[in-house]
């Protein structure tokens, strides 16, 4: 049982007017990166360095240096201009239609859980082996920026809300079923986080996004199944105790009539 409607594929409303949630999300790190190019232009490379630290994602400044508001202000930073369109496009084509179907509260919600949650999973990669006594890895002291995430998170909604719904694969005359665009999305990201030489994209993040997305929208299915699995012990228990109190009583005689009163 699945707690998400699934809707008819239809083009995308590309002259669709943008929604209240999708409108402050992007009035939001469009001002911080305006934000962020001012101190860059005042205070040079050192301001720049500063805003980075102190707000985007560092694994390792998050947990021991107590910086525990990174998980969040890191989705509302960007590295230039050219990241900050990609990400505000994609959150405008696949965000709108979603916030329509959930109403502006449940995207707002939706989109910051997947935010939050693809930053923790960076943290949990990277910081993980210290719990085994190693060293943690390289990216636990680099910093990770942008929407990517929470945009992933929303790609991963709109397949499963819109499955059949026709994506153009630019630059491709190529048209994919959203849900099929979104698994190739997926399977590249996975592919890419193997990849040990080094890159400036965070695939975590975005395979972090796509995986919370996906265990907030099937919960309800995870939850009926446990509900069922523990209904179906509670009885086969019930069942059993049954069968041994018949075995143990089945050789006494009746109850007396006159040992009940009324």
């Amino acid at each position: 049982m699945s707690t998400f409607r699934r809707y008819p594929g239809t083009p995308f409303n590309w002259r669709g007017v943008v929604t209240p949630a999708i409108k402050s999300l992007i009035i939001a790190c469009v001002g911080v990166f305006l934000l962020q190019t001012l101190a860059s232009l005042i205070g040079g490379e050192a301001a720049a360095r500063w805003i980075v630290e102190q707000f985007g994602l560092i694994p390792n400044a998050a947990i021991f240096g107590l910086k525990f508001w990174q998980p969040f202000t890191y989705l509302f930073l960007h590295g230039g201009l050219l990241h900050l369109l990609l990400n505000m496009l994609m959150l405008w084509m696949f965000g709108c239609d979603i916030e329509h179907a959930w109403g502006r509260q449940r995207f707002l919600t939706y989109y910051l859980l997947t935010g939050v949650g693809a930053g923790l999973c960076v943290m949990a990669v990277n910081l993980l082996p210290m719990a085994f006594g190693r060293p943690a890895l390289a990216g636990a002291h680099g910093a990770t920026i942008g929407a990517s995430g929470a945009i992933f998170g929303v790609l991963l909604a709109a397949a499963m809300l819109f499955p059949d719904r026709q994506v153009w694969l630019i630059p491709f005359p190529v048209m994919l079923p959203m849900r099929v665009f979104v698994m190739i999305m997926g399977a590249i990201e996975f592919f890419s986080s193997l990849d040990s030489s080094g890159s400036n994209v965070s695939h975590l993040a975005h395979l972090g996004g796509m995986g919370v997305g996906y265990l907030y929208l099937r919960r309800g299915s995870f939850f009926f199944g446990m509900r069922n699995q523990l209904t179906d012990w509670k009885q086969r228990r019930l069942r059993k105790k049954f069968e041994l109190y018949s075995r143990e009583h089945k050789d006494e005689p009746p109850s007396h009539p006159d040992r009940w009163v009324h």
